[in-house]
């Protein structure tokens, strides 16, 4: 075992399984010599050579048309997109081919790829390094999104997303990529995708909640200590697919549901998630599911994120809300 950050974890699963499989390459702006702006790749290049780790052109578009040829031809590309804010140039080829190219083949190939982005506010960045656009990407047919929220979680889903044999669209919580260290195994597992994680048990109300938020609903718990309520927390750490026996399961027992997400409010993965548990637990519910959400409003410059971002207080108000209705 040893103790990582977010960080570390991807750092050391990209070591591990390039080091494993010959197969598998890492690239992406300023992500080879330098190891990316976050740190994520530092020493794969010295590691494994320029042909394994490299640095592309200031062009999403083409990291990404790249990576579909890479994986057309065997290897199991790792593209960074150096902030998910970026993104939008490469998402033709995305949505074109990356999720058809399985249904478009009638299955003769497949592309065992990963596309890694660091998402989401609250680290006072400038314009378009901020968005939390997961549901944009959990919306098309083809594509798996995932987004941990520990050191844990980071390197075993990272590893099972490098051997899914279809495209996985890899968030990483930039605001937590070192805010804690956790112990992990220092061999290969995984954690499969598409499995939910109950946090905390409880039997007033279950609280979904997924990335950096995971952390900010645990500070709101703490909160409602003297309040004598219990919450049951679930990380979903899987937007697409998603667990929805583990959902569906908790809200029947404590009949109130609350979804926490830093994603706009209209047609985010809240939106979805109330659907589903309207679905299959209607008859179960004592109030109304509830979501708290990121604001329709394009999240703002720094001075400002501090009234976008969803604080524990927020969580923990909006918690009470439910449970008193």
């Amino acid at each position: 075992m040893a103790l990582m950050t977010i960080l570390d974890a991807v750092n050391k699963t990209l070591d591990e399984q390039m080091s494993l499989d010959e197969k598998v390459v890492s690239f992406g702006e300023d992500a080879g010599f330098e190891g990316g702006v976050f740190r994520a790749t530092k020493g794969l290049q010295q590691k494994y050579g320029k042909g394994r780790s490299f640095d592309t052109p200031l062009a999403e578009s083409a990291i990404i048309g790249g990576a579909v040829g890479m994986a057309v031809n065997g290897l199991k590309p790792v593209a960074e997109i150096q902030f998910s804010g970026f993104v939008f140039p490469a998402f033709n080829q995305i949505v074109t081919h990356v999720a058809r190219y399985r249904n478009r083949t009638k299955g003769t190939y497949n592309l065992p790829m990963v596309i890694r982005m660091p998402y989401g506010g609250g680290i006072r960045a400038l314009e378009h390094h901020s968005e939390s656009i997961e549901s944009l990407f959990a919306h098309i047919p083809g594509l798996k999104v995932v987004i941990p929220s520990t050191p844990y979680d980071t390197k075993g889903l990272l590893t099972a997303a490098i051997k899914d044999p279809d495209p996985v669209i890899f968030f990483e919580p930039k605001r937590i990529y070192r805010a804690f260290k956790q112990e992990v195994p220092e061999t290969e597992y995984q954690v499969p995708i598409g499995k939910a994680k109950v946090v905390k048990e409880g039997k007033d109300i279950t609280v979904v909640a997924w990335g950096a938020l995971v952390r900010e609903t645990e500070k709101a718990i703490k909160l409602l200590e003297k309040e004598n309520i219990s919450v049951e927390l679930i990380d979903l750490r899987t937007i697409q697919p998603y667990d929805k026996e583990t959902i569906t399961e908790s809200v029947k027992k404590t009949g109130r549901f609350l979804v926490v997400h830093e994603a706009y409010k209209s047609y985010g993965p809240g939106a979805e998630l109330i659907s589903m548990v309207n679905e299959k637990a209607f008859l179960h519910l004592e109030a109304p599911p509830t979501r708290l959400t990121g604001f329709d409003a394009t999240i703002p410059l720094p001075k400002g994120e501090h009234h976008f971002i969803i604080s524990p207080n927020r969580i923990a108000s909006e918690i009470k809300k439910v449970v008193n209705f």
